[in-house]
């Protein structure tokens, strides 16, 4: 893990794309401003694993919601037409 110290104002340079900037620090909390390409996703630690989770429940689905899945599966036929 890389540690840097900055001051207010000063920025952090990540490849060519990516700069981030220390806009303030009050009390225990440091506000940072990001400049990145729109293909680049920044998100809150937080928030990523609340998408990852949901996103794990999604694939996953219950057993009930599959079991009816299948039944309308063989009730088309497979997904022929006929």
């Amino acid at each position: 893990m890389l540690v840097l110290t900055r001051k207010i104002g000063e920025l952090v340079r990540i490849g060519d794309d990516v700069t981030v900037r220390v806009l303030a620090v009050r009390n225990r909390q440091v506000s940072l401003g990001f400049v990145a390409p729109g293909a680049v996703k920044i998100y809150r630690e937080e928030v990523l694993r609340m998408i990852e989770s949901g996103n794990r429940r999604a694939q996953l689905g219950s057993p009930e919601h599959l079991s009816a899945l299948a039944a309308l599966w063989e009730e088309q036929g497979r997904g022929t037409q006929r």
